[in-house]
């Protein structure tokens, strides 16, 4: 039995152990291995960083999908970027009041991988006569799309390799190009401990774009560092306040039941400690 050892951080990580190595393969983009582990069952990895195990994958996904949505209100259009596990899809699929669902990865190979050794991250929702899945690169796609969305969601890598170009202006710009008036765009921002300037450089380029950016956070075991931040960009000021009974009758009313995400969870996930306010100007005492 041997170990798998994360390359995210210098002189700091983790190490899993790995029971059985399920698949292994250099696609057109990145290296992929998908193993056995015995506390966090299937992982996948790609260019040495952790992308998702089965075990806490549920904080991840409700909190990049459930937020805008159920924020948003009238959702019909969902655009996410990257997924290729699926599990952004299987949650977004849940929401019964959304028409069209168009998924944009680069690597077709993760999803072939994904749907065949990580089967209940998508649970299906591949089928989903919704969904347009795309494979394309999603820099391209929202830059050149005539489409347009109520919410996009962006689940890309770390902003190293293929993901990288997923956290540059220019994405941010395209982004809010393709949304719809009111529309809502997250993205998965790091662990702010660890990765505090992608923090800052995300909220610079938010900055002056969106009528309303914050970012809100969940703790992902997966995400060694801290609680992880998701990047928040609104074009209308008032998703972001909403009452708690607004909330609660959107959850119930969809009927959706899920691990992690409550409407009580959703306010308090906008509540950011001193340090990530500070480190993005928004600190109220400075």
């Amino acid at each position: 039995m041997s170990d798998y050892q994360e390359t995210l951080y210098e002189g700091y990580g983790q190490r899993f152990r790995m029971e059985k190595m399920l698949h292994e393969v250099r696609t057109d983009h990145q290296h992929l291995v998908i193993f056995q582990n015995p506390r966090m069952g299937r992982v996948m990895a790609l260019d040495g960083v952790i992308q998702t195990t089965e075990a806490d994958e549920f904080i991840y996904h409700e909190m990049l999908t459930h937020v805008p949505i159920l924020a948003h209100g009238a959702a019909k259009r969902v655009l996410i970027i990257g997924g290729g596990d699926g599990g952004m899809l299987r949650e977004v699929a849940k929401h019964m009041s959304v028409e069209h669902i168009t998924m944009v990865e680069i690597d077709a190979t993760v999803v072939e991988m994904c749907k065949e050794y990580l089967p209940n991250h998508s649970s299906g929702a591949f089928d989903d006569s919704r969904l347009n899945l795309v494979i394309d690169d999603g820099m391209r796609f929202v830059a050149t799309t005539e489409e347009k969305f109520d919410v996009i969601i962006s689940d890309s890598t770390d902003p190293i390799g293929p993901g990288e170009v997923l956290f540059s202006e220019n994405f941010y710009q395209a982004c809010h190009r393709c949304l719809n008036e009111g529309g809502i765009l997250v993205t998965q921002n790091g662990t702010p401990f660890m990765q505090l300037s992608g923090v800052q450089t995300t909220a610079g380029r938010m900055n002056g774009l969106f009528a309303d950016w914050h970012f809100y956070h969940a703790a992902i075991p997966t995400y060694i560092g801290g609680a992880m931040t998701f990047a928040w960009g609104s074009t209308d000021k008032s998703y972001r306040k909403l009452p708690l009974e607004t909330l609660r009758q959107r959850f119930s009313g969809s009927g959706i039941v899920t691990r992690y995400y409550n409407p009580e969870v959703h306010i308090g996930a906008f509540a950011l400690p001193q340090y990530v306010l500070q480190a993005v100007g928004k600190a109220s005492n400075d």
